[in-house]
């Protein structure tokens, strides 16, 4: 996390890149909205103040003044642009705020609300909310509520008397959705999970590499697990407290061949994994998920970077919580998304790991 200290020298650099008429004059012309906040300018032929970033009409510079603060603007007379809205909190999080009270409505309604529905009640057209609630979040609108169905699903499947009451309380009215979705979202049938995995049969081993222990699962789908720690029972007791039900099957001769050969890929990482894979997770999860795939092996991105690859400029949040919910260690490279200043970020696997990968995919 950045010290305050670190803070502090950015926030001073920042001032500092809009000190002076030209430059902000320069920011204007740009319409930078790294300037929002800096400074207001004004423009005397319209008698508005606006945030550097507005989208208005290019003024003259000779009817252009600037201003450190909204409050100068307004004592020298001018009134707030309608089109930037120099005098309510800044776009973004005027959007943030939209789309919150979007998702309240979403988790609130027992159906999904359809698109017309939820831009009408937050008020703006149903174009513009789409475009925002994905810049937002880094997702749609439909695929946010198929997240939260999902979610409600597998709480259902918990607490309800029968898969069919779970059905109904999360929002599905089709049983043949219900069951189609159910297993790339649980890896298993819905009464098998609802049992906990009873009668799913999970076949794994512990190996060991030079990252530590590394236990490896997989479902009839694929494999559905490759974790690392440098304690072994540490590993055992994650897969069971995934399926505590489920028919864990250890110790079959075949199956260390499967470990030997994801052992091999995380020893040489380019040599990459020809394995199928059980990939569980909402459908913006995996669309990170198979992107990070597509990095080849000595190469990074920064997670802003990963969300214009995933095609959502604004989801770098997005993307972090995709890459931190990923159970496929080095198979889905996460390790590969650094900071935007290239520096190493938090890792599931520990940062100490992330480094050593990363050296060893850069032959140090």
């Amino acid at each position: 996390m950045e010290s305050e200290m670190g803070k502090t020298a950015n926030k001073e650099v920042t001032r500092a890149a809009y000190q002076g008429d030209e430059l902000r004059w320069a920011a204007v012309r740009q319409r930078d909205a790294g300037a929002d906040g800096e400074f207001w300018y004004s423009v005397r032929s319209t008698g508005v103040y606006c945030r550097p970033s507005c989208g208005a009409r290019p003024a003259l510079r000779k009817n252009v003044a600037f201003h450190d603060s909204r409050e100068a603007a307004e004592q020298a007379g001018f009134r707030p642009c309608l089109r930037c809205k120099p005098d309510q909190p800044p776009l973004a999080e005027r959007q943030a705020a939209i789309v919150a009270q979007a998702c309240r409505l979403i988790d609130a309604a027992e159906e999904a609300p359809d698109l017309d529905s939820l831009a009408t009640a937050v008020g703006v057209s149903r174009f513009h909310f789409h475009r925002m609630f994905k810049a937002v979040t880094g997702i749609t609108p439909k695929a946010y509520a198929n997240a939260q169905r999902a979610r409600r699903m597998q709480d259902g499947l918990a607490q309800q008397a029968t898969v069919t009451d779970a059905m109904y309380a999360a929002g599905y009215n089709s049983s043949g959705r219900f069951y189609a979705q159910s297993p790339s979202l649980l890896g298993m049938t819905p009464t098998a999970f609802r049992a906990g995995g009873r009668g799913a049969q999970i076949r794994f081993a512990i190996g060991a590499c030079s990252l530590g222990a590394i236990l490896v699962a997989s479902t009839e789908q694929g494999i559905c697990a490759i974790l690392i720690d440098d304690d072994p029972d540490v590993l055992v007791r994650d897969l069971q407290d995934r399926f505590p039900k489920a028919e864990l099957i250890g110790a079959e001769p075949e199956y260390e061949q499967v470990v030997s050969r994801v052992v091999g890929m995380v020893e040489r990482p380019e040599i990459g994994l020809d394995l199928p894979l059980d990939v569980r997770g909402t459908a913006f999860q995996q669309r990170v998920w198979q992107v990070l795939r597509e990095i080849p092996a000595g190469r990074t991105v920064s997670y802003a970077e990963l969300a214009e690859l995933v095609g959502v400029p604004k989801g770098a949040r997005a993307v972090a919580g995709a890459c931190a919910a990923n159970a496929l260690a080095v198979a889905i490279p996460c390790h590969r998304v650094v900071r935007n200043d290239g520096s190493l970020s938090g890792y599931r696997w520990g940062v100490d790991r992330k480094a050593a990968l990363l050296d060893r995919e850069a032959g140090k």
